[in-house]
């Protein structure tokens, strides 16, 4: 089904400044000057903090600039790891943050910087978190972020950041989750450098590919599309799945991160606006099994990640034919199975999971359960036009992924 030139539409977006290049991480001190920020804090996990092929270039790059480094992030996202970090953002007297690594320090690191930004205590701020699933952003005082991306899970151009919360690392009543999200959380800079990226394990980078690849796939079949997002997520899905393929045959060289960190950071480009994103019915089941079980992200986006696209098929047009031209199977007489097929090709290239017996997650018994929180996430509603999944059918995709 062709698009329609005269259907209008409205794009509002604040992007971050975009840095690219190998090495462009030498210029990090120039982007903390050009925000008018003079310390930058960098907020990184510790096995990158430990990793000297990646921390010395930030480093060295941020040179007299560099205020301090937290190394303590994990992927549990935790308010408590983010007041710790905001204990030594303050002994420092930094005025600007640097985040290097996956999806979890940058989270991590645009909830210090919503805290940096409020004079409410720990404990109204959990319980806000309990109550409400949020955090409120202050109108002023939060300081900018700088983002340095070293996976592939696309979280680096987000004005969304997710957060948890345990009693036993923060004040709070109970175990909660959720996202703080407004236009101010953008990066006010994001440097993308495929030197670090090739520092970073393929495993892990397997874990966190199909997660930023799935961005780019909903973003195109998205309700809130527009000619921009189609664009610079069809030209970043061609070289993911370019590049992912030769990652997952072993072909390591220049080209293949190039081609990774470009792909990344064009899929994500637009998809997070003012007016809501172009995330969908794949990362609504993402967080509806991560949110309650132990599964990672990535394995979960590759295992379910073809069955909700088959079901998705049948039940809408889902611009089938954008996704298999940007996939390379244009020429497919089933444009719809050929999408299904090269996800799947794509994803067990790179060794994940196929099955979701296979992690760590719900058993089949627990099925409605997981159909109820995945239906109960926002991004269920940004399907196609005439997407209206019940919970019999998340729970046949997730029979299917079985």
């Amino acid at each position: 089904m062709a698009d329609s030139l005269a259907e209008p539409f409205r794009f509002e977006y604040e992007p971050a400044t975009v840095r690219y290049g190998p090495q462009c991480v030498s210029q990090l001190a120039s982007e903390v000057t050009a925000l008018g920020c003079e310390r930058a804090f960098v907020v990184t996990g510790s096995t990158v903090g430990e990793t000297p092929a990646v921390i010395e270039p930030v480093r060295t790059g941020l040179d007299d600039r560099l205020a301090g480094v937290f190394a303590g992030t994990t992927p549990k996202k935790r308010l408590g790891t983010a007041y710790e970090a905001l204990t030594q953002y303050r002994e420092t007297d930094a005025d600007a943050i640097v985040a290097v690594g996956g999806g979890s320090s940058l989270d991590v690191a645009t909830v210090l910087s919503v805290l940096a930004g409020t004079d409410c205590d720990p404990a109204a701020v959990g319980a806000e978190l309990v109550e409400r699933g949020t955090l409120s952003v202050p109108e002023s005082g939060v300081p900018p972020v700088v983002t340095v991306p070293t996976t592939l899970a696309g979280a680096d151009l987000s004005q969304v950041a997710g957060v948890t919360a345990d009693p036993a690392t923060c004040p709070v009543s109970e175990p909660a989750s959720g996202a703080v999200s407004d236009p101010r959380l953008m990066p006010a800079a994001a440097c993308y450098d495929p030197k670090l990226v090739a520092t970073t394990p393929q495993s892990v980078l397997a874990g966190s590919a199909m997660n930023g690849f799935d961005k780019g796939i909903e973003t195109l079949y998205a309700r809130n599309h527009t000619p921009i997002t189609d664009a610079t997520a069809t030209r970043g899905l061609g070289l993911l799945a370019e590049g992912l393929e030769t990652l997952g045959a072993g072909e390591t060289d220049e080209t293949t991160f190039q081609r990774l960190t470009r792909g990344i950071l064009l899929v994500q480009y637009g998809i997070s606006r003012p007016d809501g994103t172009t995330l969908s019915l794949i990362h609504a089941f993402g967080h509806g099994l991560t949110r309650t079980y132990d599964v990672q992200q990535g394995a979960a986006h590759a295992v379910i990640a073809p069955h909700a696209l088959d079901y998705l098929f049948d039940a809408v047009e889902g611009r089938r034919d954008l996704l298999g031209g940007a996939l390379g199977v244009g020429d497919a007489d089933d444009p719809a199975a050929a999408v299904v097929e090269r996800v799947a090709d794509i994803a067990a290239g790179l060794g994940l999971p196929t099955r979701l017996r296979d992690v760590n997650g719900p058993d089949r018994e627990t099925f409605p359960a997981v159909a109820e929180a995945v239906l109960a996430d926002p991004f269920v509603q940004n399907g196609p036009p005439g997407l209206d999944p019940t919970r019999e059918d998340i729970v046949g995709v997730l029979e299917a992924a079985w």
